[in-house]
Formats: structure tokens, C-alpha cells, sequence
């Protein structure tokens, strides 16, 4: 469900969407926004805006792990791990109100960004 969610919202707002790469990046930048949203729907002790921007970033990590092509060897594997246990972070601050929680999704997700951009040349 989470899924077609995310690609729908990145497609419907992106209309000129470059490539397959810009679209990863994309989805990794909109992680890191949402995340921030929901630390400060914390700090405000915004319950609804919590699970709204946490959802959201859960929707796209889910989306990230569905497009995972699994013929390409052991990154693919390593990816769904990682972007499942992000997931489970992002659960884990949900319920217990904990900024640290998506702080260790925000440092993960900015080295992935930063990977990203380096290995496909996609312009920031």
C-alpha cells in the first residue's frame, strides 16, 4: 500500500522527472524532510503531525525497498536491511516520542544521499 503511495506523490509533484536516478535521489531528500517534520511535531507534542510525517517516511523507505533490483548482487540485499531496520527506527520513535531514534535514520539517510550523488553524478 505504502508503496504506489510514495511513487504516486513524487510522480504527481514531478512531473519532469530526469531520471531513475534523480528519482532515488529525490526519495532520500524527502525522507530527511519529512524526518524533520516530525521532530519538530515532537518537540510540539503534535501526536496527528507525528504519525503523518513519520508515515510518510516510512512510505517512501518502502517504496525504496520495493524498486531494489535483486539481480544486481549483495548490495540489493544490504539495502533492504538496512532500509527495513531505518523502518524500524522510525516505528520505535513513533511510539516512544524519540528525536535520537530518527537522528540515526537522518545520519544514515545523509550518507545515502551523499553516496548516491557521488556514484551516479546526480546534481544536488
Amino acid at each position: 500500500m505504502y508503496g504506489n503511495t510514495a511513487y504516486n506523490i513524487y510522480s504527481q509533484n514531478n512531473v519532469g522527472i530526469e531520471s531513475p536516478e534523480k528519482l532515488v535521489e529525490m526519495m532520500y531528500e524527502g525522507v530527511l524532510r519529512f524526518n524533520a517534520q516530525a521532530k519538530k511535531a515532537i518537540r510540539d507534542s503534535n501526536i496527528e503531525k507525528r504519525v503523518y510525517w513519520i508515515n510518510r517516511s516510512i512510505a517512501v523507505i518502502t517504496e525504496l525497498i520495493a524498486v531494489l533490483d535483486f539481480k544486481h548482487g549483495k548490495v540489493a540485499y544490504y539495502l533492504e536491511g538496512l532500509y527495513n531496520y531505518q523502518i524500524q527506527l522510525l516505528n520505535q520513535a513513533n511510539i516512544k516520542k524519540d528525536e535520537s531514534k530518527i537522528d540515526e535514520v537522518n545520519n544514515v539517510f545523509k550518507g545515502l544521499l551523499e553516496a548516491w550523488r557521488e556514484t551516479t553524478n546526480v546534481a544536488g
